[in-house]
């Protein structure tokens, strides 16, 4: 059976692996955005779209990815705060207690 300081250990762990895949995740995409962004700048322009609507969709197609990936990587770290708060919380309470 684990001791509570083994399960915040645990925790722990498990963020430094979440916050490392994030980093790998952020990485990848760095390079996958350099790339889509250098295609784009080269082959897309205003007369490959029929109208300026179209070319507007393709902007927030774009755009609606980003904020996608955002969103997802903001909830990631909002459950990697949440750990955070739950250790720091119980060592802060054991400092009371044994001051």
């Amino acid at each position: 059976m684990l001791t509570r300081e083994q399960s915040y250990l645990r925790m722990l762990k498990s963020t430094v692996n979440m916050q490392w895949n994030i980093a790998s995740i952020l990485d990848a995409k760095a390079a996958e955005t350099e790339k889509m962004k250098n295609w784009y700048l080269n082959h897309i322009h205003a007369e490959v779209f029929d109208s300026h609507q179209k070319q507007l969709g393709q902007s927030l197609q774009l755009h609606e990815q980003v904020i996608e990936m955002i969103d997802g990587i903001t909830k990631l770290n909002m459950g990697i705060v949440s750990v955070m708060r739950a250790v720091l919380k119980e060592n802060e309470d054991e400092d009371e207690v044994e001051v």
